[in-house]
């Protein structure tokens, strides 16, 4: 039988809306020209898919603080932060060279394909990453387009949207900076530089930003946001290290990226930071002096996935997920909202942080 709970009827609804409004900007952008029409093609595919954790963490805030199920603002504000996700997959693939997002090419390998099969002149991947720029602005544009329609904003929760982000971004930049200075930069404070980076990059916009924005939009005082951060930052932190760990050992069919894929880009996760400090010399040079390296082999992967086994790089990893969730879920009960936005607020955490994909 369908699942007919008010999470699952409000993504199907999400996903009508989200596909609606893509479809219209879609003919709009074929009037310009129909070569034009790939771009959107791209950016559909990829906001087809998902899991829908942000905009469900956005329903159960907004319903947290009193808003409707029903509420047409809470189904444009989760296809906004849909989108927004979309465009960052879009950009951090780019940035990190990914071949695959969610078991397809990723969209600058997908324009990178097409210029190769028409036998278009120059280079093919200058122009799949040039397109896949594009594709990613296009996608934050449509972003901020559909959040503006939503009617009467509160002023809090424009704050909040516009702040989510510019700490992405920031984010970003930190991520790729760490991974180019990283090897130079001081070891020790490699967990410190981590953590902030898996916060203002992934944990704000991915857990706590979208619940605060829920909130806000119904109306949310501020004792109430200030509970909803100590739930779903931490909560964010966990959901984040669990896909760190995902990218060093999680299966492919199930993660729909190769294994080890976060050691060929050379993501200095929390997981690398605690490598880093508890191998011995040999092997801290190893993963220093490798990590993301063009030519990695897939034996070094295999050697550096061992190292992070074995130093207790990935014990500490889990050990940190959990004493996140354990705060997140700590605080998540001392919140004055309706039981069944507590129920569903854990069991989305709890998916979150437990997950194999």
């Amino acid at each position: 039988m369908p699942d007919s709970s008010p999470n699952a009827r409000y993504i199907a609804a999400l996903n009508d809306h989200i596909s609606a409004f893509l479809g219209q900007q879609r003919a709009t952008v074929d009037a310009i020209s129909p070569h034009a029409t790939e771009l959107m093609d791209a950016l559909i595919q990829l906001a087809t898919g998902g899991k829908r954790l942000r905009a469900s963490l956005a329903f159960w805030g907004f319903v947290g603080a009193g808003g409707e199920d029903d509420d047409a603002a809470i189904l444009t504000l989760g296809g906004s932060l849909e989108l927004f996700q979309t465009a960052a997959l879009i950009h951090d693939d780019l940035i990190d060279a990914s071949d695959t997002r969610r078991g397809n090419p990723s969209v600058h390998r997908r324009f990178e394909a097409m210029h190769s099969r028409e036998q278009w002149h120059k280079d093919p991947a200058r122009f799949g990453g040039s397109a896949a720029i594009l594709a990613g602005d296009l996608c934050l544009s449509l972003s901020e387009q559909l959040f503006a329609t939503i009617s009467q904003v509160p002023p809090r929760t424009r704050a909040i949207f516009d702040e989510m982000r510019l700490q992405v971004m920031a984010g970003q930049y930190l991520d790729v900076l760490e991974e180019n200075a990283g090897p130079v930069w001081e070891a020790d404070a490699a967990l410190d530089r981590a953590r902030s980076i898996l916060r203002y990059k992934s944990a704000k916009y991915s857990a706590e930003n979208p619940v605060l924005l829920g909130g806000s939009l119904a109306g949310a005082n501020e004792q109430l946001l200030e509970g909803y951060s100590r739930f779903a930052l931490p909560l964010g932190e966990a959901f984040q290290l669990r896909d760190d760990l995902l990218g060093v050992f999680g299966d492919p069919a199930t993660t729909g990226k190769p294994s080890g894929d976060d050691l060929r880009e050379g993501k200095r996760t929390e997981l690398i930071a605690h490598g880093v400090q508890l191998s011995g010399n040999a092997d801290r040079e190893f993963i220093q002096n490798r990590l993301g390296a063009s030519d990695l082999t897939d034996a070094e992967i295999a050697d550096m996935t061992l190292i992070l086994i074995a130093s207790g790089a990935q014990e500490a990893t889990e050990n940190s997920i959990q004493q996140l969730s354990t705060r997140a879920f700590a605080a998540l009960e001392d919140l004055d909202i309706p039981e069944r936005a507590h129920t569903a607020l854990r069991g989305l955490g709890e998916a979150a942080v437990n997950r194999n994909a």
